[in-house]
C-alpha cells in the first residue's frame, strides 16, 4: 500500500520460462509440468481458459486449489486428503520453496510446478498465457485458435496494458485503497475505461481484429466477476455489468463460447473474495445473488460479424474431473 492510499500490486514475480528451445532450463515436454490454478482468481482463470482454448489438456495437467487461502498459501483442499494428487502436496507454498527456500513473496495462482523435481518454475501470469500460444504449439490441438497472432500482437499488447492497469488491477485499486481520494482515483479511471471499452467494443465483437484474442482473455476474467464482486465488495458500483448494454452482451457472449463459461465456478468466487477478504467483510458472509440466469440468454453480437475461432474449431468438452457446476 502506497502512503496515498492507493493499492500497489506487488508485480515481481518468478519469470523463468518454459520455451521450446528451453533457453532458461526448461523446455516445453509434455507431461512434465503441472499448472496450479484456483477457480476463484481471474489471473489463474486467464490460463484454464487458455489452456482449454488450445487443447493443452493432455500436455499440461491441471491442479486446482481451493477457494481460500490463509496469509500461508493456497491449499489442495479440494484433494482428497488435501494433496493435490500429483505434486502430492497440501500447499502451493510448497513448491515455491522447494525452488528458493527463502522465497520472499506472495505465492500466487496461477504457477507451473515442474514435477520431477516439485519446484515451481514460473507464477508470472502474464507470460504464462503468452507463452502457452507461442511456445506450446507443438502440443496445440488441431483447429486451436491464434490468441496472439505476430500481426495483431502491438495492438493486443496496447489493449491489454490498458485494461490491466485501469479494469483488471483498477477493481482492486478501488477495493483496497486506504484513503477516499485514492478510491476516487482509481474509481474514476476503472469507469472511463469501462466507457471507453463501450465505445470500442459497440461495433466490433471482438477487442482486437475479428476473432478472439489474448486481450478477450483477459478483460473476461474480470468482467465475469463484476456483477457477483467487485460492484458491491470492492465499491466499483456506478453500474452493474448487467446494466451495461454493450459489455454485458460482449462478456454473455464470451461466457457461452467454450472455454470461457465452463471455466468460471461462480461459487468459488464469491467464497474467496468475501471470505479471504476480512477487512472488507469481516463477516466473512457470502452473499447468495446475484441471479445467475441471464448469462445463457441471447446476446446479438453475432450481428457484428466475427468469427470466434478463426479457421479454428471450438474445443471439445472439458475433462470430467475440471468441469464446474451448472448456473444456479
Amino acid at each position: 500500500m502506497a502512503g496515498d492510499g492507493e493499492y500497489k500490486r506487488d508485480q515481481n514475480y518468478i519469470t523463468t520460462r518454459i520455451t521450446a528451445d528451453g533457453r532458461d532450463g526448461y523446455p516445453v515436454e509434455s507431461g512434465r509440468y503441472r499448472l496450479v490454478v484456483a477457480r476463484a482468481c481471474p489471473w489463474a482463470n486467464r490460463a484454464s481458459i487458455v489452456r482449454r482454448l488450445l487443447g493443452l489438456e493432455d500436455a499440461l495437467s491441471m491442479g486446482i486449489a481451493g477457494p481460500t487461502h490463509d496469509e500461508r498459501s493456497w491449499t489442495f483442499d479440494l484433494d482428497p486428503g488435501g494433496k493435490d494428487p500429483v505434486l502430492g502436496i497440501e500447499r502451493l507454498q510448497e513448491a515455491f520453496f522447494k525452488r528458493d527456500p527463502e522465497y520472499p513473496r506472495g505465492i500466487t495462482v496461477p504457477a507451473i510446478v515442474d514435477i520431477p523435481t516439485g519446484q515451481v518454475v514460473t507464477n508470472d501470469f502474464a507470460q504464462i498465457t503468452l507463452d502457452m500460444s507461442t511456445e506450446w504449439t507443438a502440443h496445440h490441438r488441431p483447429g486451436a485458435p491464434e490468441l496472439y497472432p505476430d500481426r495483431l500482437r502491438d495492438e493486443i499488447d496496447d489493449v491489454a496494458e490498458k485494461v490491466f492497469k485501469d479494469v483488471n488491477n483498477g477493481v482492486y485499486r478501488c477495493g483496497f485503497a486506504s484513503t477516499q481520494e485514492a478510491y476516487e482515483r482509481a474509481y474514476e479511471r476503472l469507469w472511463e475505461r469501462m466507457d471507453w471499452l463501450s465505445e470500442r467494443l459497440a461495433t466490433q465483437r471482438y477487442l482486437v481484429g475479428d476473432t478472439i484474442t489474448e486481450a478477450d482473455v483477459r478483460l473476461f476474467t474480470t468482467l465475469v466477476r463484476f456483477d457477483a464482486v467487485y460492484h458491491g465488495h470492492f465499491k466499483c458500483n456506478r453500474q452493474k455489468l448487467t446494466e451495461l448494454p454493450v459489455l454485458w452482451a460482449y462478456t454473455r457472449d464470451l461466457f457461452q463460447t467454450p472455454g470461457f463459461g465452463d471455466t468460471t465456478h461462480f461459487p468459488q468466487i464469491k467464497e474467496h473474495y468475501y471470505v479471504v477478504h476480512t477487512t472488507i467483510n469481516p463477516s466473512r458472509i457470502v452473499p447468495v445473488g446475484p441471479d445467475e440466469s441471464g448469462w445463457l440468454t441471447p446476446h446479438g453480437r453475432e450481428e457484428l460479424g466475427g468469427r470466434p475461432f478463426g479457421d479454428g474449431t471450438p474445443p471439445g468438452p472439458p475433462p470430467e474431473a475440471e468441469r464446474v457446476p451448472d448456473l444456479a
